[in-house]
């Protein structure tokens, strides 16, 4: 599927009345961030739902359970946070536009405030830690990025973070039991699940 675009301004021809809409045929206008999110809106209006979370997960090959319990955690941990000011909702949408506003600590620092990519952090993943490959890192090695990352009794940024990577790791390493560079820049932008969601479709019709 193709990331869908930020919300961009139009009229609306009922009451003359400017209105956001979120126009999927401006890629451009994403953020990076946004354009990791963007994948999981599966009908491309700017929100994505737990049961479009679920599906988003399936389609890159992760099974019921995992499927089930990462949309229940990530709608409920990010819905509120992308949609400051507004009533919570008990459908848990998460607002694309805004997927900046939860950003959570203990991170890599990959995205920075604005959702934008900050090629220097995503080197220093590799510089730092991938001691065995230069271009991969193992399990081992993940872990000590993810406790290196750690902020002082920030629980839910370590949880978050952890949760992340690891899912990741499960779904993304190779046959060596590697998570390659070229594999994570992908996911930062979203390209990587296109692409699995694609591979798993074409395995689908050869069987």
């Amino acid at each position: 599927m193709a990331a869908a675009s930020s919300p961009s301004s139009s009229s609306d021809s009922d009451d003359g009345r400017n209105v956001e809409k979120y126009d999927p045929a401006m890629p451009h206008d994403q953020s990076v961030l946004q354009k990791h999110v963007a994948f999981f809106d599966r009908n491309h209006d700017g929100l994505v739902y737990p049961w479009e979370t679920f599906r988003g997960f399936r389609s890159i090959g992760a099974g019921l359970p995992l499927s089930t319990v990462a949309a229940a955690f990530i709608n409920m941990a990010l819905s509120q946070k992308t949609r400051p000011g507004k009533f919570p909702s008990l459908l848990f949408p998460i607002e694309v536009k805004n997927i900046h506003k939860a950003k959570h600590g203990s991170d890599s620092g990959v995205y920075d405030s604005e959702g934008r990519f900050v090629p220097s952090k995503f080197e220093e993943i590799f510089g730092k830690h991938a001691r065995t490959h230069e271009d991969a890192l193992t399990s081992d090695e993940l872990q000590e990025m993810l406790k290196s990352n750690r902020q002082p009794k920030d629980y839910k940024g370590w949880l978050a973070s952890y949760t992340e990577w690891k899912v990741l790791y499960m779904l993304c390493k190779d046959k060596d039991g590697l998570l390659r560079k070229d594999t994570v820049r992908a996911v930062y932008d979203g390209s990587l699940f296109e692409r699995m969601e694609k591979d798993r479709a074409s395995n689908k019709l050869k069987d």
